[in-house]
């Protein structure tokens, strides 16, 4: 069979697998819908939140960042997986000590203030539809591509099978769902990276062949980031491993984003959303523990990936005459996100640093997908990596969808449109809040700002600059007020969002960049001015009434069995 019906075959069956765990979990209280009865384990949860975590930013986008930023793209590596070991120690054990439904709800009873909680709902909303835009778009890269469809098509597609499982099983559904989404992006991300490792290096396993050296073709002998260091010099762009040089990031932005992506991570509702699921503060900690191992699967393997891929695009398209370019050249041309542009008319591809000079434009979010196919991998390996990327994308979509789906009914309308609303209505509220969520998140997916994992680390550092520092002090500070909190929560995700909104949709240029921090880093310095303006306000106002400063001590105290 070609690639495209191996990728109709495992479609077929990996989304008759997810719609069929929905049907299974449908859920009729709200309870189930929202924390899935909070009856999840902490393996079957970790490895849930491993699939909604993994989404596409990380399946399809970041490999493919880090093949071209090199060195610099491993921000995405420390910022997501440094953001778990935050959030296991400061939030997860606490949030589901305290229990209830949503960050939200937390935050209006910790700062005894329905204001607080609108405030936090709103952010919740604002932060998730940035994020879910990420992931519909990354839906449609694959079906644009494998299914031979355009990508705007893909995204619909994608739109209607997230909302069916969302809607029917709620969270229960789509814990379920996810576990076994993780098991095929997992296996789909391996398997290949495995295959190309053996291929080009000799070592079966992609972070040993990282290290390794080249077995075959001109640069046999040389290790692998050495063989991509001296491409770059030979294209004039800055060597792959080369650290802070002309043509890369700076310390002080790689910093900002790394700090901006660590902290978001811990700050990002739909992942703290998941922690409410299980049945104790122990079994959160556990949850984190499962979450990390099974997120580390793949981020340790992902800088192997993108080094492969950069070294074998290079290789078989540099100085190659268009028209005997690789079959895989053309097949990702058709979709429009990998293009060349003969400016010296002698018919041959040139790729180099030169913006003046360069034919070759490449979409970044192609190169986990288009890895198989430029090393010459089999047809059912190019599908399944297919799979996994829908799997990635639609894992996650679905953790927001239901986290904005949450804030709408249970934070906006229970609490404050409807406080009277019976448990039926508000599960129907939720279902309609999903779907008219679902047909925003497929406009932002058909309209981003930016590549997938862009417009995913702008999430972050509205996450990071909106709900972290809110969260923190109200478990670790009892001085925290009500004042304090919307300010901060507000002058925080405020300042982020008009930085990111100039920097990428007016100015559209560096110059003017605080501190030399790009709008991606923004969020760390949003982290800080929520953090200030809490502590000041908070030190302005009258302190929380002592059955807040109680319930705090409640929450941080052990107690036993939890």
């Amino acid at each position: 069979m070609d690639v495209q019906a191996w990728t109709y075959l495992f479609v077929a069956l990996t989304f008759s697998l997810y719609v069929g765990i929905a049907f299974w979990a449908r859920v009729r209280s709200t309870e189930g819908f929202y924390v899935a009865g909070r009856g999840v384990p902490a393996l079957a949860n970790g490895m849930a939140t491993g699939a909604d975590w993994m989404s596409a930013a990380s399946f399809i986008s970041m490999a493919g960042l880090i093949s071209f930023m090199g060195y610099t793209g491993t921000i995405y590596l420390m910022g997501w997986t440094g953001g778990y070991v935050l959030l296991a120690l400061l939030l997860a054990p606490y949030l589901r000590k305290y229990g209830k439904f949503t960050t939200s709800e937390f935050l209006g009873d910790r700062y005894y203030s329905q204001t607080a909680r609108l405030v936090g709902a709103f952010c919740t909303i604002f932060v998730s539809f940035t994020y879910i835009a990420g992931q519909m778009r990354g839906v449609g890269v694959v079906f644009s591509r494998f299914l031979e469809v355009d990508v705007n098509t893909g995204v619909i597609i994608g739109m209607v099978l997230v909302l069916v499982y969302a809607t029917l099983g709620g969270m229960r559904g789509i814990t379920y769902t996810q576990v076994a989404q993780y098991c095929v992006l997992i296996v789909a991300y391996i398997v290949p990276a495995a295959a190309i490792s053996w291929k080009m290096t000799g070592n079966p396993v992609p972070q040993l062949g990282f290290g390794a050296t080249i077995v075959e073709g001109q640069n046999a002998g040389m290790f692998l980031l050495e063989t991509l260091d001296a491409l770059h010099r030979d294209l004039g762009l800055p060597e792959y491993t080369g650290a802070f040089v002309p043509g890369k990031k700076s310390m002080v932005d790689v910093f900002a984003i790394t700090a901006a992506l660590m902290v978001g991570t811990a700050g990002l509702p739909h992942v703290l959303i998941r922690f409410y699921t299980v049945p104790s503060a122990r079994a959160a900690r556990y949850s984190a523990l499962w979450a990390l191992l099974f997120i580390g699967l793949l981020y340790t393997t992902a800088p192997a990936v993108g080094a492969f891929a950069r070294v074998n695009m290079i290789q078989s398209l540099n100085g190659v005459a268009y028209e005997q370019a690789p079959e895989w050249f053309t097949s990702w041309e058709a979709t429009g996100l990998i293009g060349f542009d003969d400016k010296n008319g002698d018919g041959r591809i040139d790729y180099t640093g030169d913006t003046a000079t360069n034919e070759l434009a490449v979409d970044r979010d192609i190169m986990v997908l288009a890895n198989p196919e430029i090393a010459n991998l089999p047809a059912w390996v190019v599908a399944l990596v297919a799979a996994g990327g829908l799997a990635a994308a639609l894992s996650t979509a679905a953790g927001l969808l239901l986290v904005i789906s949450s804030a709408f009914s249970h934070d906006i309308g229970k609490s404050w449109l409807k406080p009277g609303m019976t448990e039926k209505a508000e599960l129907s509220l939720a279902r309609r809040s999903a779907a008219v969520a679902v047909v925003i998140a497929g406009i932002f997916g058909i309209y981003p700002p930016g590549f997938v994992a862009q417009v995913v680390a702008f999430a972050f550092g509205l996450a990071a600059s909106s709900f972290f520092p809110a969260l923190v002090l109200g478990i670790f500070w009892k001085r925290a007020t009500k004042e304090g909190a919307i300010a901060g929560m507000l002058s925080g995700i405020g300042l982020t969002a008009s930085y990111i909104y100039y920097f990428k949709f007016v100015a559209a240029t560096q110059e003017g960049w605080w501190f030399g921090i790009s709008p991606e880093g923004i969020g760390s310095i949003g982290m800080l001015v929520n953090f200030a303006v809490t502590i000041a306000v908070s030190f302005a106002t009258k302190p929380p009434p002592e059955e807040v400063q109680r319930l705090v001590n409640e929450i941080r105290l052990p107690r036993a069995g939890t």
